[in-house]
């Protein structure tokens, strides 16, 4: 056989195999909800409609068709103007999984065969009134490893967040639970007490690790949530969700990778093709893009996704997975070729250090994040294709933003190393903070990279404890992407003396702090 050939017969093997079979099938409008396309109800035309590779639009009858094998999920990307179907979880129900004969042999029960493909594979969707300016939950990280834990974040996350006015839908950013794939149901139960259509994403905790192959490793989370690549549309948004997991890890067979699969990124280049590029666009996704160590991210794979999207002026990329939350704004130096910088937002966990340290006055864990925030969940809100993200501490007044550490109490007239820290959770390095002490002139602080002080300090609590403290200790601190310093006058005479903060962020909105310390006389001085 000639080489030319060989190269031909390899490239051929090696394709995903959607050939077998064509599936057919309407979107609808389906006026009297009952999930059944009925002789009476319209087709919807020109609503896309995927295989996770391919992508089609439907006719003017609302019809499509897309080739299938024995292992994909059909999905319609739920348009701008129309509601999805929800079951009794509130998860929307955008797909259809073909499986002939079911998922692989896996430790965790998946997705039982479904045999023979239908005749006909129809989506239901249900007019609706959207307005282009709209608010969403964006959760990190739940991740709870036993029943006690899913307590915990029904308590001190769901009870607490539900009933934000205006939210209309919400997204947990991966590791919806931790290894213990039959809790997957259970999270999905408790979601539904938020009250709204609530969207998945994969996280390296919410795969099968019994796996032989990256598309296996997600079986699990397919049958309970659906597939793990998938977009929709609200407005001018467009959400592209994506499992960005390698497992195993094709470098050496051994854990996981951050990064896609080609038939991802084949998805992702041929549904952008339909949209218009003055768009927003979201990506959702686990593993943040940028290196949290040596080559935790593929850089050919973040490369091709930045090569698609770098016609697209509005792009905003959401991650968790790390436990602490930081922006990053890619450039040219980064392989980012678009006209404004890529925002990627790397969401604080609404499980904070996974369910660590005190219990506070209810029993639960207060559960601080690495990098001082404390545990929350963020706000996106959106107005045509401009974005504003808030964060929430769960339990806290909405302006609380920051916290200052600094001594109680310091030497007068003695110099001192100590300062004034401000954490300034949805804060990006270039963002302005400034401090002025009493009625003294407003100063800037200055940006440091360093362990939040006031965790440190309760890091410290437990290892100087000469007895167990209720809970668990918390990990090790980590350094804040978000924090300030600034130096305390010790010259201002004996007594109380206040401490104002004002923060400014990328979205322009200023929020304001307080705190005092008192300046007493040097010990063995008069």
């Amino acid at each position: 056989m000639k080489r030319s050939s060989i190269l031909v017969f390899l490239f051929l093997a090696f394709q995903p195999v959607f050939s077998q079979q064509t599936a057919t099938g309407f979107v609808f409008e389906d006026s009297n909800e009952n999930g059944k396309k009925e002789r009476r109800e319209r087709g919807i035309p020109g609503v896309t409609v995927s295989n996770g590779v391919q992508v089609v639009v439907t006719d003017e009858k609302g019809k499509y068709s897309l080739p299938v094998g024995d292992d994909n999920i059909l999905f319609v990307v739920k348009p701008s103007g129309y509601a999805l179907p929800l079951d009794e979880n509130n998860l929307p129900q955008f797909f259809y999984i073909h499986k002939p004969e079911g998922s692989p042999s896996l430790n965790f029960e998946a997705v039982a065969p479904t045999g023979k493909l239908p005749k006909s594979v129809d989506f239901a969707l249900y007019k609706a009134e959207e307005k282009e300016d709209f608010t969403a939950y964006i959760f990190g990280d739940s991740q709870p490893y036993t029943e006690e834990e899913l307590g915990y974040f029904a308590k001190s996350v769901v009870e607490k967040a539900k009933g934000e006015e205006g939210v209309i839908f919400g997204i947990t950013l991966g590791d919806l639970v931790g290894d213990d794939l039959t809790l997957h149901p259970s999270y999905a139960q408790t979601v539904r007490d938020m009250g709204l259509p609530w969207f998945n994403v994969m996280g390296n905790h919410d795969m099968n690790y019994d796996a032989k192959v990256d598309e296996h490793s997600d079986e699990s989370f397919e049958a309970t949530f659906g597939p793990a690549n998938y977009a929709f549309n609200y407005g001018k948004a467009h959400f592209i969700v994506l499992d960005d997991i390698l497992y195993p890890d094709p470098r050496d067979g051994q854990g996981y990778w951050g990064g896609y699969r080609k038939d991802q990124l084949d998805f992702v280049e041929n549904y952008l093709k339909l949209v218009d590029k003055n768009s927003l666009i979201l990506v959702a996704q686990h593993i943040p893009l940028y290196h949290i160590d040596e080559g935790s991210f593929r850089d050919a794979d973040r490369q091709r996704l930045f090569d698609v999207l770098k016609d697209f002026e509005n792009v905003l990329a959401f991650s968790a997975h790390t436990h602490y939350q930081r922006h990053h704004l890619y450039g040219q130096e980064d392989g980012w070729k678009g006209k404004n910088p890529f925002h990627e937002f790397n969401a604080g966990t609404t499980n904070g250090d996974w369910y660590s340290g005190k219990l506070d006055d209810d029993g639960l864990p207060v559960s601080t994040m690495r990098d001082g925030t404390p545990k929350g969940y963020t706000l996106l809100a959106v107005d045509g294709t401009n974005y504003e993200l808030s964060y929430r501490v769960l339990g806290q007044p909405k302006d609380h933003q920051m916290h200052i550490f600094h001594p109680k109490v310091v030497a007068n007239n003695r110099g001192t190393q100590a300062g004034i820290f401000v954490n300034f959770y949805m804060g990006h390095q270039d963002d302005k903070v400034e401090y002025r002490v009493g009625n003294g002139e407003w100063k800037e602080m200055t940006w440091v990279e360093a362990p939040d002080p006031q965790f440190s300090a309760e890091v410290m609590e437990w290892d100087t404890a000469e007895n167990l403290m209720p809970g668990r200790r918390p990990s090790n601190p980590v350094n804040s992407a978000h924090l300030w310093r600034g130096s305390i006058p010790t010259n201002l005479g004996e007594g109380l003396h206040s401490i104002e903060v004002r923060a400014t962020d990328m979205f322009g909105r200023t929020y304001q702090s307080s705190s005092e310390y008192r300046l007493s006389a040097p010990l063995g001085q008069k």
